[in-house]
């Protein structure tokens, strides 16, 4: 199912196989269990525990899921602290002081490191099985305060090519006001739709947390998920008596790599403002806690260059998270619906798309159960349907569409275990019942749905 760069997933997609050779999948496994076996000290980047003085489990269950501990935190800037500052004040005439400086006394730097297998059920042709990425990822960042109610989470990563980039980072300001009514507020700078939200419902932090970089994946998904790294937002937000929660960013285009300003060279340019917003409500009882939401995005694109009709993209998503904390451990529910309208202007007009106007849904859920002997097991279904389109879904051998729709669906199953409060072995298996619209022969070359079905083993520690 391949689109062109009019409807931006293509440039997202993973296409990149090593040549095939003999590695069984059992010898992968040991071999990968060996290269894990030893002791290691490997986010609540650990970057923020070190600046609290607080274990990585006061923000996270498993990370990067977020505890309402976590979620404060978060809004309120990164800035608690724990540990010594290095301060200057000033005292104006009337005797009022005003911070000019609150350094941390240690730099705020901590790395992620993330290693895995993957098995597919059938080989991709051309390409080996039974993969091994090493790294998958490695990633450094820079998580903390930098000044009075100012703090930061940057981050940077090399991926299993090889490269370095700019990753997911969100610079905040945040401050509080006192009164009957508390209300948190703040201004967040960040390059990922979604990247400042603090609940795991939303494309950035929303399961699954990590894949297989080398597994097959369906062709398409709404372009909220995939604007990281292509895009820079300001905006503000307001948490209102703990309870009602507000948030308008404005993004622009800003990619790395490109002609500045952006010119006839450049793919997947976004047209002035695209505007996000986001509002959501949440409630603590005794024990439960329940949060319902809704976000949305609008985005007009130039498929090439910076001239000429746009493709227009509206997402509008509803979301749901719920947690129940007991004895042993939690049990949480995450589900979220996106609907996106699509107005393909340009790839029209140039032949790329068969519609003018095509709608394509995202539905997920998954519900996890940790226990405090660093157990969680998590079940997840997915589904994407979406308009028939002969064009922007042709047939191709893999990630084609005999079928001309982007329908698929399927489930997925993970086991992690953490051994220690920042390192986790997993086991995931995602099975699909359609792929790019179709069970079987759904490229049109004979691939079926299920010969996509993985099972990817990984190693994940930050230190």
């Amino acid at each position: 199912m391949k689109r062109e760069l009019s409807c931006v997933e293509k440039k997202f997609k993973k296409e990149s196989f090593l040549k095939k050779n003999g590695l069984s999948l059992v010898g992968g496994f040991v071999f990968f269990l060996f290269l894990v076996s030893g002791p290691g000290t490997a986010m609540a980047i650990p970057s923020f525990a070190r600046q609290t003085g607080l274990s990585c489990a006061a923000c996270h269950t498993v990370f990067p899921e977020l505890t309402s501990f976590g979620r404060q935190f978060k809004l309120n800037g990164y800035t608690l602290t724990g540990i010594k500052t290095i301060n200057e004040t000033k005292t104006n005439k009337e005797g009022k002081k005003s911070k000019l400086l609150k350094l941390l006394s240690i730099s705020p730097l901590s790395a992620m490191f993330q290693t895995g297998i993957t098995h597919v059920s059938k080989d991709i042709p051309g390409t080996q099985n039974n993969n091994v990425e090493f790294p998958q990822q490695l990633s450094l960042f820079y998580g903390g305060q930098i000044a009075p109610h100012l703090g930061t989470f940057i981050q940077i990563t090399m991926d299993a090519s090889g490269t370095f980039g700019m990753d997911n980072t969100d610079i905040r300001y945040a401050n509080s006001t006192k009164g009957k009514i508390p209300f948190t507020y703040g201004f967040t700078l960040n390059n990922n739709p979604t990247v400042q939200d603090v609940w795991n419902t939303t494309p950035a932090w929303g399961f699954p947390y990590t894949s297989s970089g080398v597994a097959p994946t369906p062709g398409t998904g709404p372009i909220i998920n995939d604007l990281g790294g292509m895009v820079a937002g300001l905006g503000g937000y307001g948490l209102i008596n703990h309870l009602i929660y507000l948030e308008f960013t404005a993004y622009g285009t800003a990619q790395l790599g490109i002609n500045m300003p952006p010119d006839a060279s450049a793919t997947g340019v976004v047209k002035g403002i695209a505007p996000y917003w986001r509002i959501a409500i949440q409630h603590q009882w005794t024990k439960s806690y329940l949060e319902v939401g809704t976000f949305g995005m609008s985005t007009n694109m130039y498929p090439a260059g910076v001239t000429g009709k746009t493709d227009q993209f509206t997402d509008i998503g509803f979301d749901l998270q719920y947690e129940y904390p007991f004895a042993k451990g939690q049990f949480t529910l995450h589900t979220s619906y996106i609907n996106e309208k699509q107005t393909l202007n340009a790839s029209n007009a140039s032949g790329d798309s068969q519609n003018l106007d095509n709608k394509l849904n995202q539905f997920k859920i998954d519900g996890s159960l940790f226990l405090n002997t660093g157990v969680n097991f998590t079940l997840g279904y997915f589904n994407t349907t979406g308009t028939a389109d002969n064009i922007l879904y042709a047939p191709a051998d893999m990630d084609g569409s005999r079928a001309g729709v982007p329908n698929s669906s399927g489930i997925l199953a993970q086991l992690d275990y953490l051994p220690w409060k920042n390192t986790k072995i997993s086991l995931q298996y995602v099975a699909y019942s359609k792929f790019n619209g179709a069970k079987t022969d759904y490229d049109g070359a004979g691939r079926n749905a299920s010969d996509n079905n993985s099972i990817y083993l990984q190693l994940w520690f930050l230190f």
